[in-house]
């Protein structure tokens, strides 16, 4: 994990680059620290404080819809967590607001879903794995169709941004000579589109990062804070722990936290790692070896392929005693330090860490912060209930419920 030796990713990301091209999360080498260099200034603390508008609006929005679901038995909540983490994702990284368009989610998170089941299913037909053969099948085929949606709706996100700097108030921006500073003040999409003027990036290049962002920073965190309101919701203990903490913190009023009042929600932060570490969003990674090294005593031959179970990982009762209970305290600073660095990868780690984590980290604490000060949850599916199925992030065969309570 900390090696720069070992950063290429395992042959089978290969069959994402059809859709995700040579992205920062599949590529390797010069081209994958070029892009790395370049976006992590999007994720700069200045660009984090400006997004704070944008997670308290969308925050609201999404407590509005909650309120609906009060007169509901369950509520599915990956339908309604969803889209408000694609809303942030397409505000915030691409500057461009999607409003209330359920039809256009809708129909970008099925094609995520199917692209997500072509993926699995040319991982695991080894004949399949031939470029020649798929080509020729079934699967192919309902890919292309797949790829003319995910790609369509990314390069309109694009068009949008392109239109919107066209206008006379981001002139004087262009005009004004570069600088250290303005750069930490641009949204990702803006980055992309100077470096297209710039000769370092062309037109397929922003869209495979677009695609890439899109689908990372929307379908991640939304599976991460369904897992986290079904947890808790079975906890409702540790869900009075976050309620006191937040009276704490803000007081009694209802208003959403400041950015400085995020961070001091650190029991509420505790409880969001330990349900990333009972359900990582994504259970495992894949490197390849290209040298010979030795691991864990043993000889392992260049070339060779090493998958990274996080999600069994995270379950090692000799790491983690009782390990299927949620206990947040897990998290507490005296019980990390006595952890091995990588016994927890969430975010992946080392040199590939996620390059979107603090953002992720501060989208989840406000959502979820503003919704268990008004709401209480009330458990429908138990831990117990969930059957996993493969894909390319962490899913359930079947819809994962609550109940939705009004603290009032």
């Amino acid at each position: 994990m900390s090696s720069s030796e070992f950063l290429p990713k395992s042959d089978t990301y290969k069959f994402l680059a059809p859709w995700l091209g040579n992205s920062l999360l599949l590529s390797s080498g010069k081209e994958w620290y070029h892009r790395r260099k370049l976006l992590t200034k999007a994720f700069h603390f200045n660009i984090l404080k400006k997004f704070m508008d944008t997670f308290n609006t969308e925050t609201e929005h999404f407590i509005k819809q909650v309120e609906k679901e009060t007169l509901e038995e369950h509520t599915d909540l990956f339908a309604i967590v969803g889209p408000v983490a694609l809303r942030v994702i397409s505000e915030t990284a691409m500057g461009i607001s999607l409003g209330d368009e359920e039809v256009a989610f809708d129909k970008y998170f099925q094609s995520i879903l199917a692209m997500g089941e072509c993926f699995i299913s040319r991982v695991s037909k080894l004949w399949l794995h031939n470029d020649f053969l798929f080509n020729l099948s079934k699967i192919a085929r309902v890919q292309q169709c797949l790829l003319k949606h995910l790609h369509g709706f990314t390069e309109k996100v694009i068009e949008d941004r392109r239109q919107l700097m066209r206008e006379p108030r981001f002139k004087q921006v262009e005009s004004s000579p570069p600088s250290n500073d303005r750069h930490s003040k641009m949204v990702l999409i803006d980055l992309l589109l100077e470096n297209e003027k710039s000769g370092l990036l062309d037109s397929e290049g922003i869209r495979e990062e677009v695609d890439t962002f899109m689908f990372a920073g929307y379908d991640t965190t939304a599976i991460t804070m369904s897992f986290f309101l079904m947890a808790i919701a079975n906890e409702p203990d540790i869900q009075d722990k976050i309620y006191e903490e937040l009276r704490q913190v803000i007081g009694d009023s209802q208003r959403l936290p400041t950015m400085q009042e995020l961070n001091e929600l650190r029991y509420l932060e505790c409880c969001i790692k330990e349900s990333l570490r009972l359900y990582p969003s994504v259970p495992f990674i894949g490197r390849k070896l290209t040298k010979e090294t030795v691991l864990s005593g043993y000889t392992v031959p260049a070339n060779t392929t090493c998958f990274i179970m996080i999600y069994d990982l995270h379950r090692r009762a000799d790491i983690y005693p009782d390990p299927e209970r949620f206990d947040p305290d897990r998290f507490l600073p005296e019980n990390i330090s006595k952890r091995h660095i990588y016994s927890y990868l969430p975010f992946s780690a080392g040199l590939r860490n996620c390059i979107g984590q603090k953002f992720a980290m501060l989208e989840m604490k406000m959502v979820l912060s503003g919704l268990l000060q008004r709401f209480r949850l009330e458990p429908v599916t138990r831990p117990s209930d969930i059957v996993f199925r493969a894909d390319i992030v962490l899913r359930t065969s079947n819809p994962i419920y609550v109940r939705f309570r009004s603290r009032n």
